[in-house]
């Protein structure tokens, strides 16, 4: 089994948006590209899984089981970890499998993970001690990982993104990044009173229909580890969902579609779309102070 280093990864270039919207708030736009790290391990979900796997090979696991749904990067990510490091994988898969299967669930079958449909009702039990003993049982004590990565080696991982941030000016610096557990969120907010960074706000821009649930997750993150966060603003934003996950509407649409004149930077709707929609909206509201660095951090996805 290889290190589970990140000795096979670009580095994380950063890419400067420049457009109208912004140049008439003097806001300057920079994107952090992790997409651009490694072709099928990019975005944030590598920094998710990197403690895991060491976690999952201290322990002697043969295999690691994770949940998501038929599009989930979480998955598709874990397959191909699983093929690169050499470990068994498998793949409870929300709902029905599509036959033929879509992209997603292909690449992660090419790459040898084993995928096993769970209906909706079943997968909600997913958390519950008896469900997980189930799984332990039938699938012969395998490591588990949260749905997304969402758990504190999930967390930990994510903190070492703010490595990759440029230094600190004195221009007032707002971090950026698309949410759906709230494990990357609250990672960076981690790693930035870890490293006692000043002068640094977080934003989420949550994808989910469910007001205060990221907010919450963050909290219950931050709080046993008694982290003081007075030198970290942070806030999750609830607006920009369209209705709920993978949900899209008409001005999201057409952001989608303007976006390709701003810029050659590509996004989708599920959760880089949504940030860069939201990000517009709250600069254009006057919400986001005129003359302040906004680093967007590209977590990957699906083009």
């Amino acid at each position: 089994m290889n290190s589970f280093s990140d000795y096979f990864l670009e580095s994380a270039r950063l890419d400067e948006v420049q457009a109208g919207w912004l140049a008439k708030k003097g806001i300057q736009l920079k994107v952090l590209r992790l997409d651009m790290m490694h072709p099928d391990l990019g975005g944030n979900k590598w920094f998710k899984l990197k403690r895991n796997l060491k976690e999952a090979t201290k322990q002697q696991k043969e295999t690691i089981l994770s949940f998501g749904g038929a599009y989930s990067n979480h998955l598709r990510s874990l397959a191909a970890a699983g093929n690169i490091f050499g470990i068994n994988t498998i793949g409870l898969v929300r709902g029905e499998i599509p036959n033929p299967l879509n992209p997603v669930l292909k690449f992660a079958h090419d790459n040898g993970m084993g995928l096993v449909p769970i209906d909706r009702k079943t997968y909600r039990l997913k958390t519950t001690q008896e469900f997980l003993a189930h799984i332990k049982d039938r699938y012969k004590d395998p490591y588990i990982i949260p749905e997304g990565g969402n758990n504190w080696l999930g967390v930990a991982g994510a903190a070492e993104i703010v490595d990759l941030l440029p230094p600190v000016t004195q221009i007032k610096r707002i971090i950026t990044i698309a949410c759906g557990t709230g494990a990357t969120v609250s990672g960076l907010i981690s790693g930035l009173v870890a490293r006692e960074i000043k002068k640094t706000e977080i934003l989420g821009i949550s994808v989910l229909n469910a007001p205060g649930l990221i907010a919450k997750q963050v909290k219950q993150y931050l709080h046993p580890k008694k982290q003081t966060t007075t030198n970290v603003n942070w806030k999750i934003e609830d607006r920009f969902h369209c209705g709920g996950y993978a949900k899209i509407n008409s001005e999201l649409e057409f952001f989608l579609s303007s976006w390709k004149i701003d810029s050659e930077i590509p996004i989708e709707a599920v959760y880089t779309g949504k940030l860069f929609w939201g990000l517009r909206s709250l600069i254009e509201q006057g919400t986001i102070e005129k003359g302040s660095e906004v680093i967007a951090i590209h977590s990957g996805g699906i083009f």
